[in-house]
């Protein structure tokens, strides 16, 4: 058997390996393949997904794990743990202390139409994690873009059955909560395995081209708004006033008609027994009522001098009238 020799650049025969170096060389660079290829590692927020020539064979959680060597298994590292983010309408250049936005628009993500017919400028994003990785890795071709058709196609859905000031003030967190809602409803639909954690619109704001024109009847709304407020607030001010006064007035005519009521009934009832009393004696009944009569009468006159009308003269006395005074008249009487 010829033997094949091997010189160097100065044409000196060079020395091969033996043959047991050879063996020795291929047993260490094939222990170390076997090393690195059977023995990995999976990171504290994630999972690992294990395929065997391409196919679904198992998940590993976090740790030190190993798989069959040379490429008859593959491991995917998922991040499960890690929430990510996804905007819609606008970029985030970068962040840091102050976060800086790119300055190009995305009106094909962002105009859209209102319930009302008006058009908007809308600006939201999508946070999402990865709960499922056998489906998100096997079930759907590209998740994020079909996360992102499928953000885009449920907002302008719900905008549309907003109108544009509840899409821009009050009603902002009933469409967030309606478009996170349908959102995980169309994802677990197509089984690419995500949780919408939040919603959340950003900035939204009519298109540059009528946003001077929408300021305006805005304020002008706002306006009305105040005015409408001011006038409630009289109304609630003065209307409780003139309730109360009319139920014053009323409590105190109920008030003099139970009195008159009352009384009425306390004088009928004097005289009822007055009258029972008449009945039994009537001369010593009617005498005490021309008593009682005369002494709540008298004193009201002043002085008086009562004679009896068959007296002829009267005997002359000194006077009893202060000087002055005015002498009382006479009067008959019994």
């Amino acid at each position: 058997m010829a033997r094949i020799r091997v010189l160097n650049s100065e044409g000196r025969p060079v020395q091969l390996p033996s043959r047991g170096m050879f063996v020795a060389i291929l047993v260490v660079v094939a222990t170390v393949t076997l090393a690195t290829t059977t023995w990995f590692q999976i990171d504290p927020n994630a999972v690992g997904v294990v395929t065997r020539f391409g196919r679904f064979e198992r998940l590993v959680d976090p740790g030190l794990h190993w798989k069959l060597p040379f490429g008859i298994e593959s491991v995917t590292e998922v991040a499960t743990l890690h929430v990510q983010k996804m905007e819609f309408g606008f970029r985030t250049a970068s962040v840091g202390e102050r976060t800086r936005y790119e300055s190009r628009d995305y009106p094909e993500e962002s105009l859209m139409l209102t319930g009302d017919l008006n058009a908007a400028e809308v600006e939201w994003i999508v946070q999402y994690r990865i709960s499922d990785p056998e489906k998100y890795l096997f079930r759907v071709s590209d998740p994020e873009l079909t996360l992102r058709d499928l953000s885009q196609a449920v907002m302008s859905r719900v905008v549309g059955d907003h109108s544009v000031l509840e899409v821009l003030t009050e009603g902002r967190r009933e469409v967030n909560a309606a478009v996170q809602e349908d959102l995980q409803k169309r994802v677990d639909q197509y089984e690419i395995g995500l949780t919408i954690e939040t919603v959340q619109l950003q900035n939204v704001d009519p298109p540059a081209a009528v946003r001077a024109s929408f300021n305006d009847v805005n304020q002008a709304e706002q306006e009305r708004a105040r005015t409408i407020n001011e006038a409630r607030q009289e109304y609630n001010k003065a209307i409780p006033l003139a309730q109360g006064e009319a139920l014053k007035l009323k409590q105190q005519a109920e008030g003099y008609a139970i009195d008159r009521v009352n009384r009425a009934t306390g004088e009928t009832q004097r005289f009822l027994a007055l009258l029972a009393e008449y009945e039994r004696a009537p001369e010593v009944t009617r005498r005490r009522i021309w008593l009682e009569s005369m002494a709540e009468v008298l004193p009201r006159l002043g002085r008086r001098i009562v004679v009896d009308d068959d007296l002829q003269s009267l005997l002359p006395l000194l006077s009893l009238t202060p000087a002055g005074a005015a002498a009382p008249a006479k009067e008959g009487g019994r």
